[in-house]
């Protein structure tokens, strides 16, 4: 093959090639988009997204590839981001809607929210629940809250379902196993983690202080 004819191979071998997109895919239907939550959530107190990078310690681009989908949050993120809007982490999940006072919700057919590693399912969407948080958290294997320990106003609740759960609260482990609960003050530095190669899931009730009505900080469970 001459020279003229290689290069015209690799033109169109290169026109021909996939390109990488420049937005992830946007969620299934019926799913929760935590990129267009979060937009709405920060516009709707009337924050520029540099003003949120302030408030909750994130770099500008960290939010910007969040809210524009290109980026799934964290679980540290998540925490953050919380805490500055002053609002619970299941708010990220769920869109704006009638409040009622009973709920009936399907098993795999309630709004399931996925962060790394893992998956929230808020049990009490669509009720008139306003105090508190009752969360069904899934955790893959290896799935941790990261480097920082979490600490916030009020109580959490773990019940741990299925697998292991290890908490360190207050620099003391506690391990998890089914049918296990653990209750601890917010405000003690606590991690998590699940250090089996199998999936976890818990409830966590995280109930709020009287002085702070809502949860400010990312689920520790």
């Amino acid at each position: 093959m001459g020279l003229a004819q290689s290069q015209t191979a690799r033109r169109q071998r290169g026109q021909t090639a996939p390109r990488t997109a420049s937005r992830s895919s946007p969620p299934p239907a019926g799913e929760p988009d935590v990129g267009t939550r979060l937009r709405q959530l920060r516009k709707g107190q009337g924050l520029s997204l540099r003003a949120l990078a302030a408030m909750s310690g994130l770099s500008f681009n960290t939010l910007s590839l969040v809210e524009n989908g290109r980026n799934s949050p964290s679980v540290s993120t998540l925490q953050r981001l919380a805490g500055a809007l002053r609002v619970p982490v299941a708010a990220f999940f769920e869109a704006d809607g009638v409040r009622n006072a009973i709920v009936l919700q399907r098993k795999n057919r309630r709004p399931q929210g996925a962060f790394r590693h893992g998956t929230l399912e808020d049990l009490c969407v669509g009720s008139t629940v306003r105090r508190g948080q009752v969360l069904l958290v899934t955790l893959e294997p290896g799935a941790d809250s990261g480097q920082a320990a979490i600490a916030h106003a009020g109580h959490d609740i773990i019940f741990c379902l299925d697998g292991r759960l290890t908490y360190v609260v207050d620099n003391r482990t506690y391990n998890l196993e089914p049918g296990d609960s653990l209750v601890f003050e917010g405000q003690m530095p606590h991690r998590w983690k699940n250090e089996t190669d199998r999936d976890a899931r818990s409830l966590l009730i995280m109930c709020p202080s009287e002085e702070e009505p809502r949860p400010m900080e990312f689920p520790s469970g």
